[in-house]
């Protein structure tokens, strides 16, 4: 079993940053509008000749699927769109900004990686506080199960959770103790103390690594214990706080990109030879028409205080796509007048901010110019 962790993390930490960061939102419309190369974008309707790709090569393809789960605002939208290379997760600094499970993909060479883009777990009380769907708790049940390995994420910045992995993780480890799982310690560049991320690496997880001890001077018949444990069932302490079958543990920063060629070197390593569920260029299976209402709504979440942007719905009015460029509209419903009035700002000058920070979203997603109009309704008019 591969074991890299205190020699990476030392590793890892003093090598300058990558350069695998995503594209700026200051992308501009005309150069995306001079770019023919329709075959690149993410959120494109597949062309007629791609479904020909999934069948070349069939017998030498590889693939994986990797579920990535964490609490909310732990970074792994922007993880997913960093590792890619392509913006495919609408992503902002609120809370629950994914509201169901997406699907990213990444062609390298003979392997095919798929990463499932999962809602951050919750507790019924945040499914109420927040107006989240019921289905919410379902969705990345369903993730894990199309899924050859979880990767959980934990997010080292914040001092107060950083130590203990959430029950609702945990229970979803239990849950799918079967898979292969590993921890991903994200947002490393916000510490500035390498014993911080050893010292975390063995709390979360409680010094072992599936099963065998990691320390020196640790007896490995205590972790044939507890692997006994896991498969008769017998339930954990209720006060379990680690875990002890991680495969391995990486340390990343998902807005840098630091440390994630490493993770997608293991990640080639581990796929299992079989034919790809997707054409090579394809890098989602959303639709276009849904990633452009959820690239609104995520915007909404950034320029809207408190819960505001939870009470609105994001509803397509029109999309068509002509020579290269894309022309849509969203309306905003709001709740009350004065959420309107809120939402336009003096002069409809916030709804003139909004809208042009999603069209630069939209213009970096689909790799091509796009007009973008934004409208609002309230109730009762």
């Amino acid at each position: 079993m591969r074991y890299n962790l205190f020699s990476s993390a030392l590793k890892l930490l003093n090598r300058t940053k990558s350069n695998r960061c995503l594209l700026t939102n200051g992308r501009s419309l005309s150069n995306a509008t001079q770019s023919d190369d329709t075959s690149s974008n993410p959120a494109q309707l597949p062309p007629q000749e791609s479904t020909k790709n999934i069948n070349k090569s069939v017998d030498q393809q590889m693939s994986l699927h990797i579920a990535v789960i964490g609490v909310p605002n732990v970074g792994k939208s922007t993880f997913i769109n960093n590792i890619i290379n392509h913006r495919v997760c609408p992503t902002s600094a609120k809370v629950h900004t994914t509201r169901k499970s997406n699907t990213a993909i990444c062609t390298t060479g003979q392997t095919q990686l798929v990463f499932y883009d999962t809602p951050g777990l919750v507790t019924q009380r945040e499914i109420r506080k927040h107006h989240l769907e019921q289905s919410f708790k379902s969705s990345y049940r369903h993730a894990i199960q199309h899924a050859d390995v979880i990767a959980v994420m934990q997010d080292v910045s914040n001092s107060w959770t950083r130590k203990e992995l959430h029950p609702t993780v945990l229970d979803t480890l239990k849950a799918y103790a079967n898979l292969p799982s590993f921890l991903v310690l994200n947002k490393i560049d916000a510490l500035k103390s390498k014993r911080v991320l050893l010292d975390l690496i063995k709390t979360l997880t409680n010094d072992t690594l599936s099963g065998q001890r990691t320390g020196k001077g640790a007896t490995r018949g205590l972790a044939a214990a507890a692997t006994g444990q896991m498969a008769e069932g017998i339930p954990l302490n209720k006060r379990q706080t680690t875990w002890d079958h991680f495969d391995n543990v990486f340390l990343v920063s998902a807005m840098t990109g630091n440390g994630l060629n490493e993770l997608q070197n293991y990640l080639i390593g581990q796929a299992l030879p079989r034919q790809w569920r997707f054409a090579s260029d394809i890098h989602t299976d959303a639709s276009p028409e849904a990633l452009i209402v959820e690239s609104v709504r995520a915007r909404l979440l950034d320029y809207l205080p408190q819960e505001i942007p939870y009470n609105l719905k994001c509803e397509l009015e029109y999309y068509s796509l002509e020579k290269h460029v894309v022309y849509t509209s969203v309306q905003v419903q709001c709740p009350t007048e004065r959420i309107e009035r809120l939402i336009c700002g003096e002069s409809n000058g916030k709804l003139r901010q909004i809208t042009e920070r999603v069209t630069s979203d939209l213009v970096e997603m689909f790799g091509q110019a796009v007009s973008l109009t934004i409208s609002t309704a309230s109730k009762g008019k």
